[in-house]
């Protein structure tokens, strides 16, 4: 995971969740997860599919619409890689395994940005196969955010997370140091 937000979530997750396979939906508490608030969303299991029912401030503004109640594969324009974003939750979900993936995409003008997608399980009210919590955000904020939307996406690259195994998350980038401020040094002409 490179992303902050997703490692935000993904942590805030594996701490609430110890030793079950899935925390409760109950248990989530927004507050805890301000900062990745945004990019974070909640699908709920529907006859047709997965659903959103609730979704980030960010996460909606790339998409360019309130995304609550639309079905989570109206994401992606055709119709097999809707069919792979269903199967994805559906293991997810059958499985209790979080997965993370990279994703590809185009604004509506052309504009490349790079993604990565969380989908990790939930428990409600006892049931499985009820609730995923997720996330959704660009690698960099985008310059465009509010002045255009994503058209396309893609997924480029996936990687499940099992319950038993340990996640191996991507060492934190490493803060620059600041540039050297002015300095005089004493001395003199020769």
């Amino acid at each position: 995971m490179k992303n902050p937000s997703t490692r935000m979530v993904f942590e805030y997750w594996n701490a609430l969740r110890g030793e079950r396979a899935a925390p409760e939906r109950g248990e989530i508490e927004p507050g805890a997860l301000r900062h990745a608030l945004a990019d974070t969303f909640m699908l709920e299991n529907e006859p047709i599919g997965p659903v959103f029912r609730l979704a980030g401030t960010r996460l909606c503004a790339l998409i360019g619409s309130e995304l609550r109640g639309r079905a989570f594969t109206a994401l992606w324009p055709d119709v097999e890689a809707q069919g792979d974003m269903r199967r994805l939750v559906q293991t997810v979900m059958d499985e209790t395994a979080g997965a993370v993936a990279g994703l590809s995409g185009e604004t509506r003008t052309g504009a490349p940005v790079y993604l990565e997608l969380l989908l990790l399980p939930l428990r409600y009210r006892g049931r499985t196969h009820a609730r995923v919590l997720g996330a959704l955000s660009p690698a960099l904020t985008p310059d465009w955010l509010g002045l255009d939307t994503l058209d396309s996406m893609r997924m480029i690259s996936l990687r499940m997370l099992w319950p038993n195994t340990p996640a191996q998350l991507a060492p934190e980038p490493r803060q620059r140091m600041a540039p050297p401020k002015f300095m005089v040094l004493p001395g003199g002409r020769v």
